[in-house]
């Protein structure tokens, strides 16, 4: 899952960027609004934490920016003002929730997890396939009963492709959702990271569950042919 951070203060910046890597998302960030908004319409981000407060272009200047493009992302706005009227205004500019600074990153954390469960896509925290698991809550991967450690972007890559299970996802979604924004395109760090993942998920001759389409991307299922899952709450 990846995030965008929206904020001008660097240390708040480094303190999130932080707490959120440790928790598997990929983050971020941007230290202005016009900068903020411009990667808010132009990204995929599946979450910002937006700043109100902000150098070129306020919070809710950048929201409103956001969302005439179409763009429903969810969205929670860190603010210094906790008058009722403050409030009501910044959710009448779209916002999903808001926290008062300074805030404990622990709620921010829970916020965020409760807002990611809203659609329908991570509406389940726990998958099966075959004798595959992952709990995108406790971040325990298992396969025939071993639990597997990947890194923390062998994790959202694997996140991602689980999540959209059964279909062929492109080399440019990755990018986009996984990767940072200035990603270099023409690396093979997708490759590697691939090639890492099922090196790690086909030990003890399981059988492989990350299929290469050349030319159109991968897919995460139990054959290559087939987009069978098994979905647990």
């Amino acid at each position: 899952m990846k995030i965008l951070i929206i904020d001008d203060d660097q240390n708040i910046v480094q303190f999130l960027k932080n707490g959120l890597e440790s928790n598997m998302y990929s983050v971020e960030s941007a230290a202005d609004g016009e900068r903020g908004a411009f990667l808010g319409r132009t990204g995929n981000f599946d979450l910002i934490i937006l700043d109100y407060n902000l150098p070129k272009m306020n919070g809710a200047e950048v929201l409103t920016e956001i969302r005439q493009e179409q763009k429903h992302i969810p969205v929670i706005m860190l603010t210094i003002k906790s008058e009722l009227e403050h409030k009501i205004e910044i959710f009448s500019n779209g916002v999903d929730d808001y926290l008062t600074k300074p805030f404990l990153f622990k709620e921010l954390l829970l916020r965020i997890k409760a807002i990611l469960k809203r659609p329908a896509k991570v509406q389940n925290s726990f998958f099966k396939i075959n004798n595959f698991t992952l709990d995108t809550n406790s971040k325990i991967i298992r396969r025939g009963g071993h639990e597997i450690y990947l890194t923390r972007k062998e994790f959202t890559l694997l996140e991602y492709l689980v999540l959209h299970r059964g279909q062929i996802i492109s080399r440019n979604q990755i990018l986009e959702h996984v990767w940072d924004y200035n990603a270099d395109p023409f690396s093979n760090s997708i490759e590697t990271h691939i090639a890492s993942l099922r090196r790690k998920l086909n030990i003890n001759k399981n059988r492989n569950l990350i299929h290469t389409f050349t030319g159109r991307g991968y897919k995460f299922a139990l054959t290559k042919l087939g987009a069978y899952y098994q979905n647990n709450n």
